[in-house]
C-alpha cells in the first residue's frame, strides 16, 4: 500500500517553529483584520509604521498617527452613506494613503476591491461592474480620465482621489460626487468611526486574480482568513518590533499585501522603494527584512555578475574562484544537515566524504568571506536578518548563491487564492529548492492530476491545500469555484510537485504550462528556463514547443555581457539594428555562426548540468528577441511571471518558423 503524500502542520506547530509571543495571543481575539490597528497604537505609539520618501510630501508615519488616520478616513466613508458589506474599489499603487484607504473602508466594515491604477482601463471598469462596487477610490485625475466613459450608467455614490488634486471629473456633468484624499478626512473629522458588527466570517476583501491567462476572477478573502495569515506566518519568520522592512512590490497584490499586514503587525517601520531608487535604499535603509519576487533577487544576482564582468581581469578570476568554491562548501555542508534535495537520502559514505571536503574548504570559505562575500553582501545593506522570497520559483543557482554569501533566503508558497502563504522554509531547516513545511493549520497533499488519488512521498502529482485562508470561492462564479474547491474544502491549487517524508514541498511546474512534447514526454518548463538564465550571456528566457518534436525557446540575450565576449574573442563588434557601431573591428550579427554556436553551447551545458536532466529537456532550437518581457509592454505579470499566453501570441510566427 502507498503512503499518502500528505502533511500538517498541528496548530502548535512544528517542535522546532517559534512559540507565538504573549502580546500576540490578543491577535486570536479579533475578529476583522482592521482591529489590530488599536493594539498596535497602544504597544507601539511612537514607532515608525510607515516610511514614504519619495511622497510628495514625504511622509513617515508612527502607528498612533496611522490609526488615527485610518479611523479618519473610516468615519468620512461612512458619512458619505457608506453600509456594512459593500463594495469599495480602490484602483491605486503603493503610497500611505493607499493603506489609509485599505485598512478605513475595511475599518468601516465594507468589502474593499483591489487592483492597480495602471491597469487597462477595460479591465478595470470590468472589476468595477462585476464586483458590485457602489463606491471608487482612484490615484488621481489621470487614472480617473482613462476610465471615465465607462462611468457614466454605473450606480456610484461617490469617486475619490487618494490624491491631493483639486476634485473634479473628465466629462459634464459627473455621475457622483468627486472628493480628494482630504476632503474625506474632512467628512469624519467630527464624527466618531460607527461600531460594525465584525464576524471572522465574514467577507474582507476580493483580490482579482490578474494572473497569466484569461479574465481575471474575483477571489473572496473573509477575515478569518487574513487574521490566520498574521498569526501563522509567524512559524516562518519572527520580526521584532521596529525591525527595518524595504517594501517594493505592488501592495495591493496579494503576496506583499498580506505579508505587509504580518509586518505591521509585528511592529515593524516599512519603508516603500521602488525600482530607479531599489538599490541605493538597500544601502541608505538597511534592512533587516524583505518581502520580493525571484527577479529581484534575480536582479542583485546580475549586478553582482555585471561588478564582475567589469572588474579588472585578476580581481574578476579571484572572485570567480572563491564564488565555485562558496557553491562546493554550502552543497557539502547541506548533504551533512540532511537539506540536499540532490541526495535526499545521503549514505554514510556520501556524508563522510562531504564532511572531508568541508574540511577541507573551510580555510578557503572563510578567506573568500573576508576577500568576497562580505563585500557582495554589503551591496544589500549589510544588515539583512532573513528575506522573503514567493510568487514563483527560485532558481537553484541563486538559491546557492545567497547561501554562500550569508543571506538566508526563506522561500514560500502560496496563490492569491489561499491569501497568501501556503507553506514557507524554516531557518532551522532550510531545504533548498523546496518550499518549505505548511504553516499551521494548514493541510497540504499531492494526488494524481487526473484521478485525484493520493500519490506517495516523493512522487510529483497536483498539489491540493486545505486551510483557514483558503478562499470562500470566485465572487458571482459558482461554476469557476466548483471546479477548484471540493465539498470537503481542499483546493486545487493548479501546481504540481511532491512531499519529502519531512513535509517539504517541492513544486515542480504548473499544469496549464506543462509542455507536451509529440513523443508524449510532460516537460516542465520553469526548471529549465531557470537553468538557461544561469548562462551570462541569458538575461530571459521561455519554452515553447507543444506538440512538437523537441523544445525551442525564446531568449532575451544580455547583450552587455555578449558584447565583451566577442570583443575578447577576437575584436568583434555587435551589429543590432540600427546605427552601425562606430568602434573598429568585424561587425557580427545575432544570427552570425560565432554568436549562435556560443548560445548553443551555453544553453548545452546549463541545461544538462540541471538535476535531473532527460534528453528531452535538450532544446533544439531558439531565436533572440531584443525587447526584454516586461510589465509595460504585458509579457510580463505585477509579479514578474511570464504571461506565456501572451508571448506565444505575440511571437506566433517566430514560433512557427523555429519548428517548419
Amino acid at each position: 500500500m502507498v503512503e499518502a503524500a500528505y502533511t500538517k502542520t498541528p496548530a502548535a506547530g512544528l517542535p522546532q517553529d517559534a512559540k507565538l509571543p504573549p502580546a500576540w495571543e490578543d491577535y486570536k481575539k479579533l475578529k476583522a483584520l482592521p482591529q489590530i490597528w488599536s493594539l498596535l497604537a497602544q504597544r507601539h505609539p511612537d514607532i515608525i509604521a510607515l516610511n514614504a520618501p519619495y511622497e510628495e510630501p514625504a511622509a513617515a508615519i508612527a502607528y498612533s498617527e496611522l490609526y488615527r488616520q485610518i479611523q479618519r478616513f473610516a468615519a468620512g466613508i461612512q458619512a458619505l452613506g457608506i453600509e456594512p458589506e459593500e463594495r469599495i474599489s480602490i484602483f491605486a499603487d503603493n503610497s500611505p494613503r493607499w493603506l489609509i484607504a485599505d485598512q478605513g473602508t475595511m475599518l468601516a466594515g465594507a468589502v474593499n476591491v483591489v487592483r492597480s491604477g495602471a491597469a487597462e482601463a477595460q479591465e478595470l471598469l470590468y472589476i468595477l461592474k462585476d464586483s458590485g462596487s457602489s463606491l471608487l477610490i482612484i490615484e488621481d485625475l489621470a487614472t480617473l480620465k482613462k476610465i471615465a466613459p465607462g462611468l457614466a450608467n454605473l450606480p456610484l455614490k461617490g469617486i475619490i482621489l487618494l490624491s491631493l488634486e483639486e476634485p473634479s471629473f473628465p466629462g459634464n456633468p459627473a455621475p457622483c460626487r468627486v472628493l480628494n484624499f482630504a476632503q474625506v478626512f474632512a467628512e469624519g473629522k467630527y464624527s466618531p468611526v460607527r461600531s460594525v458588527p465584525f464576524k471572522k466570517e465574514n467577507l474582507a476583501t476580493l483580490m482579482y486574480t490578474s494572473g497569466t491567462t484569461g479574465q481575471p476572477k474575483g477571489v473572496m478573502i473573509t477575515h478569518a482568513g487574513l487574521l490566520s495569515q498574521i498569526l501563522n506566518i509567524w512559524a516562518v519568520v519572527q520580526p521584532e518590533p521596529g525591525d527595518r522592512v524595504l517594501s517594493i512590490l505592488p501592495i495591493w497584490h496579494a503576496y506583499e499585501r498580506v505579508c505587509e499586514y504580518f509586518l505591521f503587525a509585528s511592529g515593524c517601520t516599512q519603508t516603500y522603494t521602488n525600482i530607479r531608487h531599489f538599490k541605493t535604499d538597500l544601502k541608505k535603509h538597511q534592512p533587516q527584512y524583505m518581502i520580493a519576487v525571484p527577479r529581484i533577487w534575480e536582479a542583485i544576482y546580475e549586478g553582482v555578475q555585471k561588478q564582475l564582468r567589469e572588474a579588472p581581469a585578476s580581481k574578476r578570476r579571484l572572485a570567480e574562484f572563491f564564488l565555485k568554491i562558496g557553491s562546493r562548501y554550502v552543497k557539502s555542508r547541506r548533504i551533512i544537515q540532511g537539506l540536499s534535495l540532490e541526495q535526499p537520502n545521503p549514505s554514510g559514505g556520501d556524508k563522510f566524504w562531504a564532511k572531508v571536503q568541508l574540511f577541507c574548504l573551510k580555510p578557503l570559505y572563510g578567506l573568500g568571506e573576508k576577500k568576497v562575500y562580505s563585500t557582495i553582501r554589503g551591496a544589500t545593506g549589510g544588515a539583512l536578518k532573513q528575506v522573503i522570497s514567493g510568487g514563483g520559483a527560485l532558481a537553484s543557482h541563486l538559491d546557492t548563491f545567497y547561501e554562500m554569501i550569508g543571506v538566508e533566503v526563506l522561500v514560500g508558497y502560496g496563490l492569491t487564492e489561499t491569501a497568501v502563504v501556503l507553506s514557507g522554509r524554516r531557518y532551522w531547516g532550510n531545504l533548498r529548492g523546496s518550499s518549505g513545511r505548511p504553516l499551521p493549520d494548514t493541510e497540504l497533499k499531492i494526488v494524481h492530476p487526473e484521478t485525484k488519488e493520493p500519490v506517495g512521498f516523493w512522487q510529483k502529482g497536483l498539489v491540493m491545500a486545505r486551510g483557514p485562508q483558503v478562499m470562500q470561492g470566485y465572487y458571482n462564479k459558482p461554476e469557476a469555484t466548483a471546479k477548484v474547491l471540493d465539498s470537503e474544502g481542499w483546493f486545487d491549487t493548479g501546481d504540481l510537485g511532491l512531499l519529502t517524508k519531512a513535509g517539504d514541498i517541492v513544486l515542480t511546474g504548473r499544469q496549464k504550462d506543462t509542455i507536451v512534447l509529440s513523443n508524449g514526454e510532460n516537460i516542465e518548463p520553469q526548471p529549465i528556463e531557470d537553468a538557461c538564465i544561469r548562462s551570462p550571456y541569458v538575461d530571459q528566457s521561455m519554452l515553447v514547443g507543444q506538440d512538437q518534436k523537441a523544445l525551442g525557446a525564446l531568449i532575451v540575450p544580455n547583450i552587455e555581457a555578449l558584447q565583451l565576449w566577442l570583443g575578447e574573442s577576437g575584436g568583434y563588434v555587435l551589429q543590432l539594428p540600427g546605427p552601425a557601431p562606430a568602434s573598429n573591428g568585424e561587425k557580427v550579427a545575432l544570427e552570425s555562426k560565432i554568436v549562435q554556436d556560443l548560445y548553443r553551447q551555453e544553453l548545452m551545458r546549463e541545461v544538462k548540468n540541471r538535476p535531473g536532466y532527460r534528453p528531452d529537456d535538450r532544446i533544439a532550437d531558439f531565436r533572440f528577441i531584443l525587447e526584454p518581457f516586461s510589465i509595460d509592454n504585458g509579457l510580463l505579470t505585477q509579479t514578474l511571471k511570464i504571461r506565456r499566453h501572451v508571448v506565444m501570441e505575440r511571437y506566433h510566427d517566430m514560433i512557427n518558423g523555429m519548428f517548419s
